[in-house]
């Protein structure tokens, strides 16, 4: 809601727009609405919410009762329904609902060339199940009406990494093996489970967040460069991305793969409980908080450049980050410098504050001729004075549009899956339980010594 008012306050959204929500409640509209406001303002910033256009957007909402699961329920959508209206179906639901949904709009009539469905992650919690969706959705809806949505993809700099590849001469000539000597990709999350424990102890980090965001990440920063900028031209050298992703046996799993569970500690200069601790969680369970993973891309341009991807709750700070280690020049004629072992670093933040830097090597004033890093700083922000879209405005405002580009295809969701998969099996054959880390910190030390198996370390301990 708070993204739809952005749209709406900054006239994005087509005059005629009606936002109707469905739900189990047996509420009214009016009831509908001061939930909204209870829920919704205090995720806009004041400098955002101007009274006259959040009541302006208010007069937008609608809500009908409707347990999704009954076909009878789906004529009173129906019946309010405007004839003729391009229609976009949101399901932000269990995926197990996905299936009965779809049929039932269908059965109502309420399924055209026009409309549109959006699925919110996860889609199935392995390649199987990721089918069962994908062709059950599929008997209403064509793949270029379905929109599955990652809210990754919708953040400014990720969609800026394509510039900075494919629109800047300067980096498409390194961004290859043997110039880049690592690729790090971080989302850390400083919260725990919170409220989601029920959910997330039958997920987990892997499904979690490997599966969509950081694949997702990887593919674009991995990809070849499209033949031009159409949805299935994007999304065909992301699937190849994730068809080159090199599997891993059950050997490899051991090795390249390390899984933790945060224990009690500290966020935020507050104790907190560890994760067997929290509401709703099992106190046997072997579900992950955290993953670290080390993978490679078999094709040319990335031939024996390792890839490694780190995802947890609980951690120190809450980061989204894609750090690009570029080689070290084959000779230094400065010899041993005790900053010198990563002279050069793209370092893309994601989150909290978006920003590119580009980390070099200079000289410190004075006698003689010691070096240490220094950044050359984008600052998105303070680069451009206009207001910048949240992911999911920018998002919605797109399947409004009918752009497929930063949504994921059938093809992209069951290869991810079919990459995952192995992992997760393999984890449930090992003895392992997951590596315990405190709360507060980087994860287990298991996840340096990955790294540090290849002379790499984490972008934080460096």
């Amino acid at each position: 809601m708070p993204a739809l008012y952005m749209a709406h306050a900054h006239q994005r959204l087509p005059k005629a727009t009606r936002i109707i929500a469905l739900g189990r409640q047996a509420w009214n509209t009016a009831q509908y609405v001061e939930f909204v406001q209870g829920a919704s303002i205090k995720h806009i910033e004041d400098s955002e919410l101007h009274p006259a256009a959040w009541q302006a957007f208010l007069q937008r909402l609608e809500y009908v009762p409707l347990d999704a699961t009954q076909a009878a329920d789906y004529a009173r959508l129906a019946a309010c329904l405007t004839p003729q209206a391009q229609r976009v179906y949101y399901l932000a639901t269990a995926p197990t609902l996905f299936t009965q949904i779809c049929q039932h709009l269908d059965g109502a009539g309420l399924v055209d060339a026009q409309a549109r469905v959006v699925l919110e992650k996860p889609l199935g919690h392995d390649l199987p199940s990721a089918k069962v969706i994908n062709e059950a959705v599929a008997r209403h809806f064509d793949e270029q009406q379905i929109y599955r949505i990652d809210h990754y993809l919708g953040k400014e700099t990720v969609q800026n990494l394509m510039v900075l590849r494919f629109g800047n001469a300067i980096f498409e000539p390194l961004w290859r093996a043997p110039s880049i000597r690592s690729v790090q990709i971080t989302v850390a999350e400083s919260v725990g489970v919170g409220n989601r424990a029920g959910f997330y102890d039958q997920t987990g980090a892997l499904r979690d967040m490997v599966q969509n965001h950081l694949l997702q990440l990887l593919c674009i920063v991995a990809m070849e460069p499209p033949i031009s900028l159409d949805p299935d031209d994007v999304r065909d050298e992301k699937l190849k991305v994730l068809r080159s992703l090199q599997r891993l046996d059950a050997a490899a799993i051991r090795q390249h793969t390390v899984r933790g569970q945060y224990i009690a500690g500290a966020a935020q200069g507050e104790s907190v409980c560890g994760y067997l601790d929290e509401a709703n969680v099992p106190p046997d369970s072997q579900t992950e908080t955290f993953v670290a993973l080390r993978t490679q891309i078999n094709n040319a341009r990335w031939a024996g450049v390792p890839f490694f991807l780190r995802t947890g709750k609980r951690l120190q700070t809450r980061r989204s980050q894609i750090v690009i280690d570029f080689a070290q020049p084959p000779f230094s004629i400065f010899g041993a410098q005790p900053h010198a072992e990563h002279p050069n670093r793209l370092i893309i933040t994601l989150q909290p504050e978006e920003s590119i830097q580009l980390q070099m090597m200079a000289k410190i004033p004075g006698s003689g001729m010691s070096m240490k890093p220094v950044f050359l700083d984008l600052d998105l922000e303070s680069a451009f004075a206009g207001r910048r879209a949240d992911a999911y405005e920018r998002l919605l405002v797109d399947v409004i549009k009918g752009r497929l580009t930063h949504f994921m295809r059938r093809d992209e969701l069951e290869a991810a899956w079919r990459w995952v998969d192995p992992i997760l099996q393999g984890w449930q054959s090992q003895s392992d339980k997951p590596r315990p880390y405190t709360a507060g910190t980087w994860g287990p030390a298991a996840s340096s010594a990955l790294m540090a198996r290849e002379g790499c370390n984490w972008f934080e301990e460096s």
